[in-house]
């Protein structure tokens, strides 16, 4: 339970440094950006996983300064990935 929480504390934080610093605007609420904060910490520790020991595993990152880092960077994928989607849905 306590992950989990860290996860949400993670992916508020992850989702709006993201939003910032990506360029444009992507629209969303607090709601929005929390969601893509939380994918993006899965994206980023699933990369991590994957360039440290070459097996794709589905993990997040912890509440750390690297941690937070590539949570930011899953976070920025995620949010590219969504602006992709939404602009061929419109």
């Amino acid at each position: 339970m306590l992950n989990i929480i860290a996860w949400v504390v993670l992916g508020v934080v992850a989702g709006a440094i993201a939003k910032a610093i990506y360029p444009g605007h992507q629209g969303g609420g607090f709601i929005a950006t929390t969601i893509l904060g939380i994918i993006g910490a899965f994206l980023g520790g699933t990369l991590m996983a994957f360039l440290k020991g070459g097996g794709l595993q589905l993990t997040a990152t912890g509440l750390s300064i690297p941690g937070l880092i590539v949570a930011v960077i899953g976070a920025m994928i995620a949010i590219f990935l969504w602006g992709l989607f939404n602009r061929r849905a419109a």
